[in-house]
């Protein structure tokens, strides 16, 4: 995008105008005025688009200009159109939003580089079950998705289990996401990544876990059969665009490099330490995208060491679980209990007790919260 995009509510049309094999393919937008001679001081002027022909000469009823990115055509014939106006040029058309050109056409100004919206969090206990079958739909470069957190806490948090059944070359592009954070966990099989400024292509094993910093440039290369990965992305709906300039691996190792105050990190499961854990009854790993990040997420995983749980409540924004092996039961305040296993998910909101108990000795966790440092406070039911 270069500043200009036709927003296709109304009635402008794609038009393609292909040549022959060796020569350019374009399109356009035609768009209809009701006043063609007021339009072109307006398109030139005011938008500062270039014209590049107009006919015919007596009685001109086309015209056609370009700029922004964009190639648009002005027809006296048809309906008006609309179009937008994405720049970040605060002078841009004297500083209005909205305007309406002397033939009809209505033009919005708006952001190009929009800041992230970080929707408030709309807190609830949530249970996912794999067993509530849940659909798997088929995303983008054909992979199947799951969605963990349906109602997606307000537009908070969106949190995916994704699985490719058969292995091989993932049809991905190079790509980007508009995110505050976003996480990959493999949770079976393994996948081969190549990252912007870090490399060679990574392989991704069970176990092991990636931070995608904001708008750092990857491509998903190379896929084992049935790889299933556990993605968090915040917030829920964020923009993935495309890159058709970068090319992967771009020459430059620099793992230092930071992405909207985030680093790139890749946590192995093999180079771990177990270590003590916020929840009695527990040990965990920590993947350091706490420190990476900043302290906007933390991730860890979670075993029990064979001590008795207790009841426990946290101020975490967002919390977020998901059961890898074994078996559990959460119990929460005035809640029934629920009895969970591998594949399950669960959000727990803040200020509110919660115990895991009947743990299996397999039982494996990946917790993820957003901030990454908070407070846990232990106490009983009332």
């Amino acid at each position: 995008m270069h500043g200009l995009m036709a927003l296709a509510n109304l009635s402008a049309t794609l038009h393609f105008l292909e040549m022959t094999d060796n020569q350019e393919i374009r399109a356009e937008v035609r768009l209809a005025t009701t006043d063609l001679r007021a339009d072109l001081g307006f398109f030139t002027k005011v938008l500062k688009m270039r014209m590049d022909s107009i006919y015919p000469a007596d009685d001109p009823s086309v015209a056609v200009f370009s700029g922004h990115g964009l190639r648009v055509r002005l027809q006296t014939e048809g309906g008006a159109g609309h179009l937008a106006i994405l720049t970040d040029d605060p002078d841009f058309a004297n500083g209005d939003k909205a305007l309406t050109s002397p033939g009809g056409t209505t033009v919005t100004v708006d952001a190009l580089n929009p800041p992230i919206i970080m929707p408030e969090t709309d807190h609830a206990f949530v249970v996912r079950r794999l067993a509530d079958q849940a659909p798997w739909v088929i995303g983008r470069a054909g992979m199947h998705y799951r969605d963990l957190i349906p109602s997606r806490l307000g537009g908070s948090i969106i949190a995916s289990h994704i699985r490719i059944p058969d292995g091989g070359p993932v049809p991905d592009m190079v790509h980007f996401h508009r995110v505050g954070f976003q996480l990959i966990y493999c949770y079976r099989g393994w996948v081969d990544v190549v990252y912007e400024d870090q490399g060679e292509p990574i392989r991704l094993t069970a176990g092991d876990c990636f931070i995608q910093p904001p708008e750092i440039r990857h491509r998903v290369l190379f896929a084992s059969d049935n790889i299933e990965v556990i993605e968090i992305g915040v917030p829920a709906e964020h923009v993935t665009t495309i890159d058709h300039a970068m090319e992967l691996p771009n020459g430059v190792v620099n793992p230092e490099r930071e992405f909207q105050g985030q680093k790139f990190v890749h946590h192995k499961a093999e180079e771990a330490e177990w270590q003590g854990f916020r929840l009695k009854g527990f040990k965990s790993r920590d993947t350091l995208i706490a420190k990476n990040t900043r302290d906007v997420a933390g991730v860890h995983v979670v075993r029990p060491n064979g001590d008795v749980a207790g009841w426990a409540a946290h101020d975490s924004d967002i919390h977020f679980t998901f059961v890898m092996d074994g078996t559990m039961t959460l119990e929460g305040e005035d809640r029934d209990p629920h009895r969970l296993k591998a594949g399950d998910a669960f959000v727990t909101p803040p200020s509110m007790l919660t115990r895991y108990s009947d743990v299996s000795n397999d039982l494996e966790l990946l917790e993820g919260s957003l901030p990454g440092a908070f407070r846990t406070w232990v106490g009983e039911p009332e």
